[in-house]
Protein backbone atom coordinates (compact mmCIF):
# COMPACT_ATOMS: atom_id res chain seq x y z
CA UNK A 1 0.00 0.00 0.00
CA UNK A 2 1.52 3.41 -1.04
CA UNK A 3 0.74 6.28 1.17
CA UNK A 4 1.68 9.84 0.68
CA UNK A 5 1.57 11.46 4.15
CA UNK A 6 0.92 15.56 4.04
CA UNK A 7 2.43 17.69 6.66
CA UNK A 8 4.38 20.66 7.16
CA UNK A 9 6.05 19.65 10.57
CA UNK A 10 9.65 17.69 9.50
CA UNK A 11 9.42 15.55 12.45
CA UNK A 12 6.31 14.04 11.27
CA UNK A 13 8.59 12.11 8.71
CA UNK A 14 10.71 10.18 10.99
CA UNK A 15 7.80 9.60 13.47
CA UNK A 16 5.65 8.06 10.05
CA UNK A 17 8.65 5.66 9.67
CA UNK A 18 9.49 4.35 13.13
CA UNK A 19 5.72 3.66 13.49
CA UNK A 20 5.66 1.83 10.24
CA UNK A 21 8.62 -0.16 10.42
CA UNK A 22 7.50 -3.60 10.48
CA UNK A 23 4.96 -2.82 7.65
CA UNK A 24 7.97 -0.79 5.32
CA UNK A 25 10.36 -4.05 6.02
CA UNK A 26 7.31 -6.57 4.98
CA UNK A 27 6.83 -4.88 1.79
CA UNK A 28 3.13 -3.77 3.01
CA UNK A 29 3.61 0.00 3.30
CA UNK A 30 5.69 2.47 1.17
CA UNK A 31 5.45 5.54 2.70
CA UNK A 32 6.37 9.09 0.51
CA UNK A 33 6.44 12.39 2.08
CA UNK A 34 5.08 15.97 0.76
CA UNK A 35 5.89 19.35 3.39
CA UNK A 36 2.86 21.32 1.61
CA UNK A 37 -0.21 20.89 -0.01
CA UNK A 38 1.53 22.24 -3.53
CA UNK A 39 4.27 19.94 -3.27
CA UNK A 40 1.27 17.17 -2.88
CA UNK A 41 0.13 17.84 -5.69
CA UNK A 42 2.86 18.33 -7.79
CA UNK A 43 3.79 14.50 -6.45
CA UNK A 44 0.20 13.42 -8.00
CA UNK A 45 0.49 15.07 -10.91
CA UNK A 46 4.14 13.58 -11.62
CA UNK A 47 3.05 10.71 -10.61
CA UNK A 48 -0.53 10.46 -11.99
CA UNK A 49 -1.33 9.17 -8.41
CA UNK A 50 -0.48 5.60 -10.04
CA UNK A 51 -1.04 3.27 -7.27
CA UNK A 52 -1.13 5.58 -4.40
CA UNK A 53 -3.58 3.61 -2.44
CA UNK A 54 -3.91 7.10 0.48
CA UNK A 55 -3.01 10.40 1.20
CA UNK A 56 -2.74 11.50 4.89
CA UNK A 57 -2.85 15.21 5.00
CA UNK A 58 -2.42 17.52 8.40
CA UNK A 59 -5.30 20.46 7.74
CA UNK A 60 -3.36 23.07 9.00
CA UNK A 61 -0.36 24.13 7.02
CA UNK A 62 0.53 27.57 5.51
CA UNK A 63 -0.07 28.31 1.55
CA UNK A 64 -2.46 25.54 0.95
CA UNK A 65 -4.55 24.19 3.75
CA UNK A 66 -5.14 20.81 3.94
CA UNK A 67 -9.20 21.21 3.52
CA UNK A 68 -7.93 23.00 0.03
CA UNK A 69 -5.70 20.29 -0.88
CA UNK A 70 -8.93 17.67 -0.39
CA UNK A 71 -10.78 19.80 -2.52
CA UNK A 72 -8.54 19.88 -4.97
CA UNK A 73 -7.67 16.29 -5.08
CA UNK A 74 -11.09 15.04 -5.05
CA UNK A 75 -12.00 17.04 -7.84
CA UNK A 76 -8.77 15.65 -9.69
CA UNK A 77 -8.56 12.30 -8.48
CA UNK A 78 -11.79 11.19 -6.98
CA UNK A 79 -11.36 7.74 -6.69
CA UNK A 80 -7.90 8.39 -3.95
CA UNK A 81 -8.60 7.99 -0.53
CA UNK A 82 -8.10 10.49 2.15
CA UNK A 83 -7.76 10.56 5.73
CA UNK A 84 -7.43 13.82 7.62
CA UNK A 85 -5.21 15.00 10.50
CA UNK A 86 -4.96 17.60 13.15
CA UNK A 87 -4.50 18.88 15.68
CA UNK A 88 -7.00 21.14 16.02
CA UNK A 89 -9.86 19.00 16.01
CA UNK A 90 -12.97 20.95 16.39
CA UNK A 91 -16.45 20.03 15.04
CA UNK A 92 -16.67 22.48 12.29
CA UNK A 93 -13.27 21.18 11.19
CA UNK A 94 -14.70 17.34 11.34
CA UNK A 95 -17.68 18.54 9.64
CA UNK A 96 -16.15 20.51 6.55
CA UNK A 97 -13.61 17.62 6.42
CA UNK A 98 -16.45 15.45 5.84
CA UNK A 99 -18.70 17.27 3.72
CA UNK A 100 -15.46 17.74 1.53
CA UNK A 101 -15.34 14.57 0.93
CA UNK A 102 -12.42 13.30 3.51
CA UNK A 103 -12.86 9.16 4.23
CA UNK A 104 -11.66 9.37 8.02
CA UNK A 105 -10.74 12.13 10.39
CA UNK A 106 -8.03 11.76 12.76
CA UNK A 107 -6.90 14.14 15.63
CA UNK A 108 -3.19 14.65 16.73
CA UNK A 109 -1.22 12.97 18.77
CA UNK A 110 -2.56 9.96 16.48
CA UNK A 111 -3.14 7.20 17.53
CA UNK A 112 -1.42 4.74 14.64
CA UNK A 113 -3.36 1.31 16.11
CA UNK A 114 -6.54 3.21 15.16
CA UNK A 115 -4.80 4.46 11.93
CA UNK A 116 -3.66 0.99 10.51
CA UNK A 117 -7.03 -0.55 11.49
CA UNK A 118 -8.49 2.04 9.39
CA UNK A 119 -6.07 1.34 6.73
CA UNK A 120 -7.05 -2.87 6.79
CA UNK A 121 -10.81 -1.48 6.96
Amino acid sequence: MKILVVDDEKDVQRLFEQRFRKERRSGEVELFFAGSGQEALEFLAQKKGSGLALILSDINMPQMSGLELLQTVREQYPGLKIFMITAYSDEETRRQAMELGADAFFGKPLDFQALKEKLLD
